[in-house]
């Protein structure tokens, strides 16, 4: 834009509003200090929502300070507003030519983080000034990932995503795509999945690390509607994982028959094997599930078949102590072993079939004949052919000839669908407790015991059973007439009254093991809170997420270390919980545990690989917590860590200061032996005996002049060393060995008989060598608190 064009501006905005153009998204970062403390004044002045200074100062400012973000996490001024919802603020830094796709160093957008904190408004004003919907941050996230959770705020800011220009087949770095994470949490974005695939997903998306199908985290989250849609767009229903389950080991494990049904209609393969050898009625039976356990065997899933611990699926449900599903199997067992029994596994499979397609079939139906329910079994055979139905010829005659009347061969479509006929009723979709089947309407049948007929309808009173009631009977409460009525309970209160059987019935029903309460809380979140290490491993056994968060992005790992709860932190560890999960305020596990000043806490966090460096959005790391929570124990377990990170951290060698020479030693010693020997004393402090170790060369003393003398001396020697009563040792790898340079430089010059006490100064000729040791011996107290010395070889002459 040149000065031609805007000659009623003056030379401030101008600058503004040539800002977008001057500064690309690779350079937008602060550069010198100037520019450093203005962007910090900006952000100030824009969390204050302080209007007029905004303008004033970026009028008078740098060029393009409107653009600029801040050195420390790389945020810029609409940055301040998108998190705040300063939707004023917004829109006043969008009319000053703000750009909306500004990263910061995490790569997120304006519109990626409004969108995480669900605001609406935000999002809708930074769409409608052509905010990016294909950018993505450092993790190759772009905004669908940030746009899933189970609000409604988040609900319309899907909407309003999928209306733009966005990427579907949008992966991370880690090879999981949008589509899939979507279809992890399907049953709080349905209807997101399905815009997603109605766009174009691959409906064969996995997980590279678990090989988790679409499908299969549908059918775990236990949404129909989402696993039809990936079955009709190719899906494959007999994909599995890395473990051999397929997406009917997941949906017989969570007791979803409607899921069951579905697969069954698209041919799923119900006696796949995973790695231990179960199949789908494996884990139907270890769950509990009869309904899941009945349909299987009638499907045609094996239920003599053993897995790798060579257990069949009743006696799976036996060691669960399912009672329910051992009955089933039990039955299915003995139907399998009769004479009489007759498999209906092809005609089943057609009913499955039916059912899913009964609307397409009966538009086929009724363009070939006019007749809405009455049609040829020739025709009727045809169309089933046409639409690929799975099964074969013969079967499909044995159908038709089952169903269709025997003089005119015409078949009744109702029927068909019903299964009757050609099913036996316990084979039909209507005996399961499934409540979107469809059945015919009728009218209740009365009995005949019913009404019965009176002879004499006028009693007396004396005869009359009804006026009084008889002597031995008791009044019963009229209550005990009625049936109870329902109660229905949150499960968060179930959490924490610690009722295990409300939650095993809600659980057995369908209801969902992550179910939220009106603050987003889970309940094993509410376990964790409460501290019930029973009902976490309950919640961690029924297939709770350990890693779900509330809408402050709190964790159980959070509420868990909050509460110091050491052995509930262990066990979220081991279900693989994330350690260095981050709030909204970034703050990790680690900072509430420093903060619930529990000591072996935090020690197992940071066992775990836990940040210590870690710091949240008020600059405190985690020794200035733990400063403040004033824990010595914890501050000496953060400054280990610390002192181990930097440790890990490669260092520069520096240059070896020379060594001064100690003119001191020369003058008590003769020229040959000018240089000092060290000993060493080594203390294990795991040991009873201690001893004090000298070098293995000939120690200097007086110089040997006549060969008798020598000969005494040696003999005298033997004789010492014979009474020792601990053995010397050049090396102790258990003791711990301080060189002399260590030691402080007042401790270097301390006289040797003020460190150890009970040493006294004698001569060597007069030295009882075993006295000394006794004396020792009783001393070591003061040895055990700290007394690990270097001395020389002169000074331990003066007292040994």
């Amino acid at each position: 834009m040149s000065r031609k064009l805007m000659p009623h501006m003056d030379k401030s905005t101008r600058l503004l509003l040539s800002a977008k153009t001057m500064f690309p998204r690779d350079s937008t970062m602060a550069q010198c200090e100037l520019e450093a403390k203005q962007v910090y004044k900006l952000l100030q002045e824009v969390h204050w929502q302080n209007k007029e200074k905004v303008v004033h100062l970026l009028c008078h400012g740098v060029p393009g300070l409107i653009n600029l973000t801040e050195p420390k996490d790389g945020i810029s001024a609409l940055h301040v507003a998108a998190l705040n919802n300063y939707l004023e603020m917004a829109h006043l830094l969008l009319s000053l030519k703000a750009h909306p796709d500004i990263q910061n160093k995490k790569g997120q957008s304006s519109i990626m983080m409004a969108a995480e904190l669900g605001h609406v408004e935000m999002v809708e004003l930074l769409a409608s000034n052509e905010a990016s919907m294909t950018l993505v941050d450092n993790e190759g996230k772009g905004i669908l990932f940030y746009c899933i959770s189970p609000t409604k705020m988040h609900e319309q800011i899907q909407e309003m995503i999928m209306k733009g220009k966005v990427n579907v087949n949008n992966i991370s770095f880690t090879g999981r795509s949008a589509f899939m994470f979507a279809c992890e949490h399907a049953e709080d974005c349905e209807n997101l999945c399905l815009q997603l695939l109605e766009k174009g997903a691959n409906p064969n998306s996995t997980d590279p690390v678990t090989g988790c199908t679409a499908l299969m985290a549908a059918a775990r989250s236990g949404s129909v509607p989402v696993m039809r849609a990936i079955l009709q767009r190719g899906g494959n229903p007999n994909a599995v994982d890395k473990q051999q389950l397929s997406a009917a080991h997941v949906a017989a494990a969570k007791g979803f028959i409607e899921a069951l049904m579905l697969l069954s209609a698209y041919s799923a393969d119900f006696n796949w094997t995973s790695s231990l050898g179960d199949t789908p009625l494996h884990k139907a039976a270890a769950a509990g599930q009869d309904q899941c356990c009945r349909f299987l065997f009638q499907r045609g899933c094996n239920v003599m078949r053993k897995n790798y611990l060579n257990l069949l699926p009743s006696q799976v449900a036996k060691l669960n102590q399912c009672k329910a599903a051992m009955k089933e199997l039990s039955e299915a067992e003995k139907a399998l072993k009769s004479v009489n029994f007759i498999p209906f596994i092809n005609q089943a499979r057609l009913h499955d079939w039916s059912f899913e397609n009964e609307a397409v079939l009966r538009l086929a139906f009724k363009s070939v004949e006019r007749a809405d329910s009455v049609m040829l079994a020739e025709t009727f055979v045809s169309v089933l052919k046409d639409h690929h139905a799975p099964i074969d010829d013969d079967s499909l005659q044995t159908v038709v000839d089952a169903v269709a009347l025997k003089v005119w061969r015409e078949i009744n479509v109702d029927n068909f669908f019903l299964g009757h006929g050609f099913l036996p009723n316990q084979f039909q979709l209507s005996s399961f407790n499934y409540s979107s089947i469809r059945g015919t309407k009728g009218t209740a049948k009365v009995t005949e015991k019913v009404a019965e007929k009176v002879t004499d309808m006028i009693l007396s009173k004396k005869l009359d059973p009804h006026t009084y009631p008889a002597m031995h009977e008791y009044i019963l409460d009229p209550s005990s007439f009625f049936e109870p009525k329902d109660i229905y309970i949150n499960v968060s209160d179930c959490v924490k009254m610690n009722d295990f059987a409300s939650l095993h019935l809600a659980f057995s029903q369908n209801i969902p093991v992550d179910v939220r309460d009106c603050c987003y809380k889970t309940p094993l979140m509410v376990a964790c809170i409460c501290g019930n290490q029973q009902m976490v491993c309950f919640l961690i056994s029924h297939g709770a997420n350990v890693n779900c968060y509330d809408q402050l992005k709190w964790t159980s790992l959070h509420h868990a270390c909050f509460g110091g709860y050491t052995n509930i932190v262990k066990r979220l560890l081991d279900h693989g919980a994330v350690v260095n999960a981050m709030t909204t305020n970034n703050v990790t596990p680690l900072m509430r545990a420093i903060e619930s000043c529990n000591p072996s806490c935090v020690d197992l966090l940071i066992k775990s690989g836990a940040n210590v460096m870690a710091k949240n959005k008020r600059g405190q790391d985690c020794m200035m917590l733990a400063q403040r929570y004033g824990n010595p124990q914890i501050q000496s377990l953060i400054k280990n860590a610390l002192e181990e990170v930097q440790k890990a951290k490669p260092k520069a060698k520096a240059a070896r200061p020379a060594k001064k020479k100690d003119t001191t030693k020369s003058k008590r010693m003769p020229e040959e032996c000018k240089q000092a020997k060290n000993v060493n004393v080594a203390l294990n402090p795991d040991a009873r005996n201690y001893c004090i170790t000298t070098p293995s060369q000939t120690v200097w003393g007086e110089r040997v002049v006549a060969t008798a003398k020598l000969k005494q001396r040696m003999s005298e020697r033997k004789v010492r060393f014979a009474e020792d009563m601990m053995k010397i040792s050049n090396n102790n790898d258990n003791g711990r060995v301080l060189s002399k340079s260590r030691l402080s430089p007042t401790f270097q010059d301390e006289d040797p008989a003020r460190r150890l006490p009970f040493l006294t100064p004698v001569k060597r000729s007069s030295i009882n060598r075993k006295r000394w040791l006794i004396h020792f011996e009783k001393n070591l107290s003061q040895l055990e608190k700290g007394f690990v010395r270097h001395f020389q070889t002169s000074e331990y002459e003066q007292y040994h």
